[in-house]
């Protein structure tokens, strides 16, 4: 099995660079592929709930076909992403690209019925959980150490940079021709996989022929080592505890700017910046935390910024102007994003090699399970009291959450040791001995203390959260 090993620990005071990130031509290519597609993403789903309303008048309608892109990761994302370690992963984001342009051609014949319109962007969507799963995998076989943290920064922000540029511009488009929106992002699919295939280094599947059962077993093994596993499971938690406060402003932002508008600014106006104040921030926090703060403090940092997420936001209990409620979602976001990209990266290092797409899709559906659900619920409790209390008194329940969260965050000798054991796993991997079932995983102990041998069949992985 071809895999390559090397020390993924980063130097404690040295932050790694823009230059050495970019230096990598495989990252590259997987860099511009992904911020290619995101934001024909998002061209496309402005586009395509505008497409939807001319032709059906339907506002449930329009937005049924806002939520069909959230669900192939409700009803099967571990089980799709699972998927990408049965295959090379070249081969996969190459496949699942050129799957995506042809079915967003289709979405764009003139006439077509708005139930085809939704079947077909259901089957879009199908191709996203494996495509991002190997996506994330291989951006870490690429980038290592304190490279890894900071890449991981680099796309999360390109991705909410994509989301802001990707609705406008899909949203003019859409004035003037949805299908013209849709065959962009059926250009960007295919500029993607054209980059993908000649940008990237064909490389073995990590789950052989031989050491492959049953699908649902190697899904099941995902969620078994990122919950089974102390550290892996820390990290999951503060990640999902983070997102559940974060994204209210912007999912209530619309009702928000409706009924507590003001301050210089029309509904609409309002409504844009509160939406786009979570990822401002987001982008800023990633670039300046990850390029300016070394590694070590970094990881000194997950405690204080943890708590410090959700209490940016406890003064809309204040009912402030939109443009103050603008500010505290962006330093919510600045200090989600010093947060979240360290998770990912020490959730890398700490994950066997084996698991990273399947534990890929255990985190990306919790992220996108949370965020629905807390913005569903936050939006029910508005029907009943002040959207500025709502998300005010969320967010102090948030302070709550991550103050018992910091207290159960694990201590430097610990993540140390399960940093080590995954090590030892990979190099046994890149020994091309068989990887260690699930059941044998890592375990966080002592430095010092080796992981337990596993037997011939099964092996590990990693998170995103975003990845």
């Amino acid at each position: 099995m071809e895999a390559t090993v090397s020390d993924e620990r980063p130097s404690p005071d040295e932050p790694a660079t823009f230059r050495e990130v970019f230096g990598h031509s495989e990252f590259r290519a997987v860099f511009s592929a992904s911020v290619l597609a995101w934001v024909g993403d998002y061209v496309a789903r402005a586009a395509v709930t505008v497409l939807v309303y001319q032709q059906s008048r339907s506002v449930a309608l329009s937005a049924a076909a806002f939520a069909v892109s959230y669900l192939p990761w409700l009803v099967g994302g571990p089980l799709l992403a699972a998927l990408a370690e049965r295959h090379r992963h070249r081969q996969v984001m190459v496949a699942c690209d050129l799957i995506r342009m042809a079915l967003l051609a289709l979405i764009a014949i003139p006439g077509l019925p708005v139930w085809a319109i939704l079947a077909l962007l259901f089957a879009t969507t199908l191709a996203s959980p494996p495509s991002q799963a190997a996506r994330s995998a291989l951006t870490a076989a690429v980038l290592r150490g304190d490279q890894l943290v900071l890449g991981l920064s680099l796309s999360a922000s390109a991705g909410q940079a994509a989301q802001v540029v990707g609705y406008l511009v899909g949203a003019a488009l859409a004035a003037v021709d949805p299908t013209v929106a849709l065959l962009f992002n059926a250009a960007t699919f295919a500029a993607s996989a054209a980059l993908v295939r000649f940008g990237v280094r064909d490389r073995a599947p990590v789950l052989t022929q031989a050491h492959r059962s049953h699908l649902l077993r190697e899904t099941g093994q995902g969620f078994q080592i990122v919950f089974g596993t102390p550290v892996l499971r820390a990290i999951a938690v503060l990640v999902f505890s983070a997102v559940l406060f974060s994204i209210v402003p912007e999912g209530l932002a619309a009702g928000w700017a409706g009924e507590h508008g003001g301050g210089g600014l029309n509904g609409g106006a309002a409504q844009a910046v509160i939406m786009a104040a979570n990822p401002v921030g987001y982008i800023l926090g990633g670039l300046l935390i990850g390029r300016a703060v070394g590694p070590a403090r970094r990881l000194r940092l997950v405690r204080p910024l943890a708590v410090l997420a959700p209490l940016m936001l406890v003064p809309a209990l204040l009912d402030p102007p939109p443009l103050v409620v603008a500010l505290l979602a962006a330093a919510c976001g600045f200090a989600v994003a010093g947060l979240v990209p360290t998770a990912n990266g020490l959730f890398v290092r700490a994950l066997p090699v084996h698991y990273r797409a399947r534990a890929f899709g255990v985190m990306a559906t919790g992220i996108q399970v949370i965020q629905g659900g807390a913005v569903l619920v936050t939006g029910l409790l508005a029907e009943h009291f002040s959207i500025p209390a709502v998300v005010g008194a969320w967010s102090a329940a948030g302070v709550l959450l991550m103050l018992v969260v910091s207290l159960r965050w694990p201590d430097a000798a610990t993540i140390d040791a399960a940093v080590d054991a995954a090590h030892r796993v990979n190099e046994v991997a890149a020994g091309g001995h068989p990887p260690a079932p699930a059941a044998a995983r890592p375990r966080t102990g002592p430095p010092g203390r080796s992981a337990p041998e596993g037997r011939s069949g099964e092996r590990g992985r990693r998170s995103h959260a975003v990845t």
